[in-house]
């Protein structure tokens, strides 16, 4: 199964969740008795929680790969340059020094989305998923506030 199919059964699963715990919630508030309707205000609570986190992380990879595209088609996505071991695994000195190098380029162009972008991929080549993933939200934001170009 690709990660991909498996985020939409996910998110199927989340949403049928959502929805049966909506309903319970009815349920309960419709019992009339103080506790059944707490308990059953917070059952729609939950659902919207998840409805919102499922939202941020669609949105996030939509434009994470709207990213990809943009800097594929310009020639900049970086190029996998690590070396693994025989089992495939990523070699953890090669990973540093491709992550070095993509943090200097960072510090030296802190406004460009593209060496943020490439950042996040050395996060996510050296196991760190939560930098990876701020740095990836730091070069859509970059991304977001630059100034469209003309194609005239």
């Amino acid at each position: 199964m690709t990660s991909r199919t498996g985020f939409f059964v996910l998110s199927g699963v989340l949403l049928l969740v959502a929805l049966l715990c909506v309903g319970e919630g009815v349920q309960l508030i419709a019992t009339g008795k103080p506790l059944g309707i707490g308990i059953g205000l917070c059952a729609f609570v939950i659902p919207v929680i998840g409805v919102w986190f499922l939202r941020q992380t669609v949105r996030f990879g939509r434009d994470s790969e709207r990213l990809a595209r943009e800097l594929e088609a310009e020639g900049g996505l970086p190029v996998d340059e690590l070396k693994r071991t025989t089992g495939g695994r990523i070699d953890r000195a090669s990973a540093d020094g491709v992550f070095a190098r993509r943090r200097a380029e960072a510090e030296e162009a802190p406004g460009d989305w593209r060496v943020w972008f490439r950042l996040a991929v050395a996060y996510a080549d050296a196991g760190d998923t939560p930098r990876a993933r701020k740095t990836m939200q730091h070069a859509i934001k970059l991304h977001s506030t630059e100034p469209a170009r003309s194609n005239a």
